[in-house]
């Protein structure tokens, strides 16, 4: 069922409409997350859920649930303070709904709670810090790099602490930004943050230990740096986990879930971008002001024409293959 018919059921349905609320997939539907659903599934007050005359059956979490036609009603997850109200309906809003989800731990649902999660996330970037905080984590680090494709220069990392309430007009992936929305944010977070750790692993290590480690590696130094600066009791981290003694949290699209790591992704990028700068002062021929080391077209002609330099990673294809024709 699409929207449109989940609507003519619900206008269909013999009860009053203040007696229940839309949860589940109908729910999703009616807030545009997903395009159509197979059932309709509500939640009612115990008082009300007696009083309905439909056949019963056992539920998904093994607790009864009525049904008739479409319908299919249960009181477990009756909380009108979760609710929003969409076309005179009570429905489940986005965060409840995601709460649900989870909890069911279906695996079809995976990539619906990853949606979920990053359309909640984008709505309030502060959701991962706002949990952690009420679970009495003060000190909340956020860790990010940049650097993992080019094939010159280091790999950068960041670990930063904001203060509580911090908040940062425009702040998010800063791959997303304009170089000077990026430059001006940094300014501020450096500013503002508690915090600010970053680490450098070099080209050379890169080639020696592959560049996922060396990554393992900037983040780490990050994190030792930010130490030194200001406590921490959780790092929530982009996309790749890290074994340490503090407690982590390792999110996929961190960097745009989560305002912490987003400060850090701002930091490690305009670091790194400034040491491309510094690189393009020398060997302007290979136009690394404007490709930051990635193996643009121009990046790749100045390598046939001029050779590789020794802040390129020869552990990489495009400057392995031109060493292993150089022989």
């Amino acid at each position: 069922m699409k929207k449109e018919e989940i609507i003519h059921k619900l206008n269909e349905l013999k009860l009053d409409k203040n007696e229940w609320i839309v949860i589940g997939g109908a729910a999703l539907v009616l807030q545009d997350v997903i395009l159509e659903t197979q059932d309709i599934d509500l939640s009612c007050s115990k008082e009300c859920y007696d009083a309905l005359d439909w056949k019963e059956k056992e539920g998904y979490f093994q607790t009864p649930i009525k049904y008739f036609d479409v319908f299919e009603i249960g009181c477990s997850f009756y909380d009108l303070t979760k609710t929003t109200l969409i076309f005179g309906f009570r429905v489940y809003n986005l965060e409840a709904s995601y709460e649900l989800k989870v909890l069911e731990k279906k695996k079809k649902d995976k990539k619906l709670i990853e949606k979920l999660d990053l359309i909640l996330c984008q709505k309030n970037n502060y959701r991962y810090e706002k949990k952690l905080r009420d679970q009495g984590v003060s000190f909340i680090a956020g860790v990010d790099e940049v650097g993992r494709g080019p094939l010159v220069g280091p790999v950068v990392a960041a670990c930063v602490v904001l203060p509580e309430h911090f908040s940062l007009e425009g702040l998010t992936d800063s791959k997303k930004m304009t170089e000077k929305k990026r430059n001006e944010l940094f300014e501020k977070i450096q500013q503002q943050a508690l915090g600010i750790g970053v680490g450098i692993i070099s080209e050379k290590v890169i080639d020696e230990k592959n560049i996922y480690e060396a990554t393992k590696l900037a983040m780490k130094e990050a994190i030792e740096k930010c130490k030194k600066k200001c406590q921490i009791d959780h790092i929530l981290i982009d996309a790749m986990p890290l074994s340490l003694d503090i407690p982590t949290t390792s999110i996929i699209k961190g960097d745009i879930k989560s305002i912490t790591i987003s400060a850090a992704s701002v930091i490690a990028k305009v670091t790194r971008d400034q040491m491309l700068y510094d690189l393009d002062r020398k060997y302007p021929m290979y136009d690394f002001c404007h490709n930051k080391g990635y193996p643009t077209k121009k990046h790749l002609q100045a390598i046939l024409k001029y050779g590789i330099l020794d802040e390129h990673r020869r552990s990489y294809g495009p400057v392995k293959e031109y060493l292993e024709n150089s022989r």
